[in-house]
């Protein structure tokens, strides 16, 4: 253990063997924090002896946690790494144990976007909802809304209501908001289905009511350690509170200067008023950088000291000198994007490969040039969205196959019961809905149980019953690997991929299989089928498969825990980055950390990227203020900047910050207030449109409501 702790810096070292109390580590871009992290859960089982089970280590995304399980084991040797999961995945932990204290079993669904959307289709069908009234994304983003802040209690009607008291509720709404959410809620009872937002609520919910639960899962978790605690949540916060308050033992890392996440709920001063909602708090700085060049954090550290909202500190170099940070300023759009492929170009005769270099962007519409240029010059690129792996029709396929086995549940018949064709298509389909909605029971068991009826006639029903029955039944001792192979084989659906020529899909499917192997290996004694099945659903993965030598693409925020080589920062604009839409000083604030997250993902060089021409919104496109909150002797550019340019660009700035300053600290009102206004009269507050910064205002004098401005003045009455 002393050789182990040798390889540790002094701050690093502070931080592994601060075992007891409340401990907050500030945590810079590149500071090890990771390692930091992974070497004290092992200190406390090695050194102290702690049982890994007694330990929470709460990181912010699934592929983060996988690593921190990996990096564990490699250190302590022990197939048993304890709960290192996120919020939401140690949630399912709890669930899984407890959830009878809401009367749920303990096999229910993890639902993800897809079954949600699912849940929609039928929704619609029923009531005869179209996309025109809303889209399945806007529905899901409602329902999120409603859940979080229109309705917070909502878990008790899923809770206390029975399901045909929730189904009659449903059944009563008229207006299309309401049809939807309570639609979601039924089809969610049903099927014992929790959303992402539902396994946190739930969890809080049963330590509130059962004390003896909370009591247990308080003194299990000895030791808790939470990373990116900037990035927390109330939700989380409250969970995080409840599960501390046995033992005191809390560990937090995170970093101010990467606090991007507000628009998503997270609450930067957890971690920046740490001290002071807890006594007795220890602070370490954790400030060495071992990812960049001297040069490049010299440019962040001039760019952040720009933001007041801060703790006051520095990155520290560690490694040798690298270039200067480049900045290049093009003519137009097309110009910027053949600079940026001459850069690759130039990087590749170095001997550099192209997938060791990055580029990045604030919105993805900044990207089409940069597109267009890179295949003109077959320069091979990926771009880092559109459909994730879990996405995949082939993947999501192959998960409803097993969770047919394990659940039976209506979502995954529905997906798989005619893949392959089995003719059961929407005829029959909506004979076994009704049928079901009549006796109460699932999809399946309809089938089952009317598998003779004239209605289904020509179906290959029995086939397919035997099938999902017999790898049931026979689920004890099989692996979840042995499972998905067997299955994918003897429901003949690699064979319809290998007949449709679909090779993408098979190897697809291969990826599948290796991650469930990589699963069973690394995750100890839980690798039964639910577990499995709880694991995937959690899983977001923007990279299943390393792609080969091409340049990444990227926004900013996906860019977030990541690191490059060779980084090229495209669109450095203002109303580019930052964007047009930034209203407040807090939301410029938050715009420069996004900007020192994205530089300070650069290794050994760092590219800015400009052009002039005129923004979306027809404003012309001046430097972005973040290349001028860095001191300009830190800067190399390629051409020195035209007379008047940045003169011009600083007013501009100005007269940008005196809006700033006339939007920050707007009171925003809630739905329902009564206001006046100085001209239209008395009125009511029935909506806030948070993109346009505006009240939508339903005047007692008018017909039809008005959109009104945030800085209008309106008085409450």
């Amino acid at each position: 253990m002393e050789d182990f702790l040798d390889r540790l810096n002094e701050e690093q070292k502070a931080a592994v063997t601060a075992t007891e109390g409340m401990v907050r580590v500030i945590a810079g871009a590149g500071s090890g924090k990771t390692r930091a992290l992974s070497s004290r859960f092992a200190f406390l089982v090695n050194e102290i002896g702690i049982l890994p089970g007694n330990i929470l280590c709460v990181t912010f995304t699934n592929k983060a946690a996988g690593e921190m399980r990996q990096r564990i084991h490699n250190l302590t040797g022990d197939d048993d790494t304890g709960y290192i999961n996120t919020f939401h995945g140690f949630c399912v932990s709890v669930l899984q144990e407890d959830s009878h204290v809401v009367q749920y079993p303990k096999s229910f669904l993890v639902l993800d976007n897809a079954d949600i959307d699912s849940m929609l289709q039928g929704i619609y069908e029923e009531r005869g909802l179209t996309l025109r009234d809303m889209t399945f994304s806007q529905a899901r983003d409602m329902i999120e809304i409603i859940k979080l802040k229109e309705k917070p209690q909502y878990y008790q009607d899923m809770i206390d209501m029975s399901l045909e008291a929730l189904r009659a509720k449903y059944e009563a709404a008229t207006e299309t908001k309401d049809i939807i959410f309570y639609g979601y809620l039924y089809q969610e009872k049903k099927c014992f289905g929790l959303d992402y937002n539902d396994l946190i609520k739930f969890t809080l919910y049963i330590f509130r009511q059962n004390k003896d639960v909370r009591r247990k899962w308080q003194e299990r978790l000895e030791y808790i350690m939470i990373d990116e605690f900037q990035d927390i949540d109330d939700l989380q916060y409250e969970l995080m509170e409840a599960l501390c308050g046995y033992h005191g033992n809390l560990f937090i890392v995170g970093d101010p200067d990467q606090t991007i996440y507000s628009w998503r709920g997270a609450n930067g001063k957890y971690l920046m008023d740490f001290d002071r909602a807890h006594r007795d708090v220890r602070t370490i700085m954790m400030m060495r950088n071992y990812r960049s060049t001297p040069q490049i954090l010299a440019a962040v550290n001039s760019l952040i000291d720009r933001n007041a909202g801060r703790i006051k500190k520095d990155l520290i170099p560690t490694l040798p000198d690298g270039p200067a940070v480049c900045c290049h300023r093009a003519e137009n759009q097309e110009a910027e994007a053949k600079w940026i492929a001459g850069k690759i170009r130039r990087l590749q005769e170095e001997g550099v490969p192209l997938s060791d270099i990055t580029v990045l962007y604030r919105a993805h519409y900044v990207t089409r040039s940069v597109e267009e240029v890179l295949l003109k010059e077959k320069i091979p690129y990926v771009i880092y969205s559109g459909v994730q792996f879990f996405g995949r029709a082939e993947i999501r396929d192959a998960l409803a196959y097993l969770r047919m086995i394990a659940y039976r549940d209506d979502l995954s018949f529905l997906r798989i019961c005619n893949v392959p064709k089995r003719n059961l298509g929407k005829r029959r389909i909506a004979f076994l809905k009704e049928t079901a909605e009549r006796e109460g029971c699932t999809l399946y068991e309809a089938l089952k149980e009317h598998r003779d009826a004239p209605e289904m006639k020509g179906a290959k029903a029995t086939p397919f019953i035997s099938l999902i029955d017999s790898y049931a039944a026979s689920l004890e001792g099989r692996t979840v690997s042995d499972l998905l192979s067997s299955i994918l084989d003897d429901s003949g659906y690699e064979r319809m991929l290998r007949t449709e020529g679909s090779q993408e899909r098979l190897d697809n499917l291969a990826e599948l299989k290796q991650s469930v192997y990589e699963f069973e290996t690394t995750c100890g004694e839980e690798t039964e089928l639910t577990h499995y099945l709880s694991h995937v659903a959690l899983f977001s993965n923007t990279d299943a498969a390393e792609q080969r030598d091409k340049v990444k693409l990227m926004t900013v925020h996906a860019a977030k825990g990541l690191e490059f080589p060779h980084v090229i920062l495209c669109g450095m604009s203002e109303g580019i980055f930052p964007s047009r839409k930034i209203r407040t000083r807090d939301e410029m604030e938050e715009e420069r950390r996004l900007a020192f997250v994205a530089m300070t993902r650069a290794e050994k060089s760092l590219s800015l990227t400009m052009s002039e021409g005129r923004n979306i919104d027809g404003s012309p496109r001046y430097p972005s203020r973040f290349i001028l909150d860095i001191d300009q002797d830190l800067l190399e550019y390629t051409e020195p900047p035209r007379e008047g340019l940045i003169k011009e660009a600083r007013e501009y700035i100005r007269r940008r910050e005196e809006i700033l300053d006339r939007d920050s600290g707007v009171e925003t009102l809630g739905k329902g207030q009564r206001i006046e206004h100085f001209l239209f009269g008395k009125g009511t507050v029935v909506d806030v449109d948070p993109v346009k910064k505006a009240h939508i205002v339903q005047f007692d004098d008018m017909d039809t409501p008005r959109a009104i401005s945030f800085r209008a003045k309106l008085e409450k009455i």
